[in-house]
C-alpha cells in the first residue's frame, strides 16, 4: 500500500463523507465525492468560453430551503479544521499533486456552496456545490478527479485519529447539461457503513455538484441545474 499526505481535488469530498457519518466536525464539500464513476458523456464540444460567473453570482443560484421544500434546514459553515488527510492504497489520488485542489473543494477560484439536513422519516444530508470557469478547465478538472476515483475501487482514509474504508462505483448519470460524472461512495467509520451518491453536471461554464443521500440527490439535481442556469 502507498501511504501519501495529499491535497488532492477528490480528498474534498471525504471531508464531506467524515461530516455525514459524525466522525469529525470539518465539513468539506462534496466534490469529487472518494468516487469510482467516470463521466457519462465526454468528449462534447463545449460552448464557447464566457467570463466566469462570480462567487457572489454563484451563492444566489445555489438551492435554499425555499426549493426544497419542507423538512429542509441549512446547515452552518463549521469552522475548519487543520488535520491532514491521509489516502491509504490509492496512488492515484497523490498524482493529481497539489496543483490540482485543496481540501477545501475543487481548484476553481469561482465557488459556492450549502448543505442542508432533512428531517423526514430520517436524518439524512444532501449538499450543493457550484463552480463558474472556462468549460474546457471545468471539463478536464472535475474529469481527472473522477478517473482517479475510478482506478481505486477501494482505499483507506485517515483524518486525525478517525480512519474510514472507502469502497466506490460507478452509477448512471442523468442525461443533463454537457457532461455527467455520477458515482456511489460506501464508507465504513466505527462500526457503521454508509452510502453517499454524487453527481456532477458540467453545463457551459458552471460545474453543478450535488451529493449526499442517494434519494434526495436524485430527487434535487434537476431542480439545482434549472436554478444553475438562471445566470441572469
Amino acid at each position: 500500500m502507498r501511504r501519501s499526505t495529499t491535497t488532492s481535488l477528490g480528498l474534498g469530498a471525504v471531508f464531506t463523507v467524515l461530516a455525514l457519518t459524525g466522525c469529525a466536525s470539518h465539513a468539506e464539500p462534496a466534490d469529487a465525492s472518494a468516487a469510482s464513476s467516470s463521466p457519462a458523456h465526454r468528449g462534447v464540444s463545449a460552448p464557447a468560453a464566457s467570463t466566469p460567473l462570480s462567487s457572489a453570482q454563484l451563492n444566489k443560484l445555489l438551492l435554499n430551503e425555499s426549493d426544497l421544500g419542507e423538512g429542509y434546514t441549512r446547515k452552518p459553515e463549521p469552522a475548519r479544521r487543520n488535520d491532514d488527510v491521509t489516502v491509504i492504497g490509492c496512488a492515484a489520488l497523490a498524482k493529481l499533486g497539489s496543483d490540482a485542489a485543496t481540501g477545501s473543494g475543487l481548484d476553481f477560484t469561482r465557488k459556492a456552496k450549502a448543505s442542508f439536513t432533512y428531517t423526514g422519516t430520517s436524518t439524512s444530508e444532501v449538499s450543493e456545490e457550484l463552480y463558474s470557469d472556462s468549460a474546457a478547465k471545468l471539463s478536464v478538472g472535475i474529469g481527472k478527479v473522477f478517473d482517479a476515483m475510478l482506478s481505486c475501487p477501494s482505499y483507506q482514509v485517515t483524518s486525525g485519529s478517525t480512519v474510514v474504508d472507502m469502497g466506490t462505483e460507478k452509477s448512471t448519470a442523468p442525461n443533463l447539461g454537457d457532461e455527467q460524472w455520477s458515482q456511489l461512495l460506501t464508507f465504513s467509520a466505527g462500526g457503521q457503513r454508509s452510502v453517499v451518491k454524487q453527481t456532477a453536471i458540467r453545463t457551459g461554464n458552471i460545474l453543478v455538484i450535488v451529493s449526499g443521500s442517494p434519494g434526495l440527490v436524485d430527487a434535487h439535481l434537476d431542480k439545482a441545474l434549472a436554478k444553475a442556469r438562471r445566470t441572469r
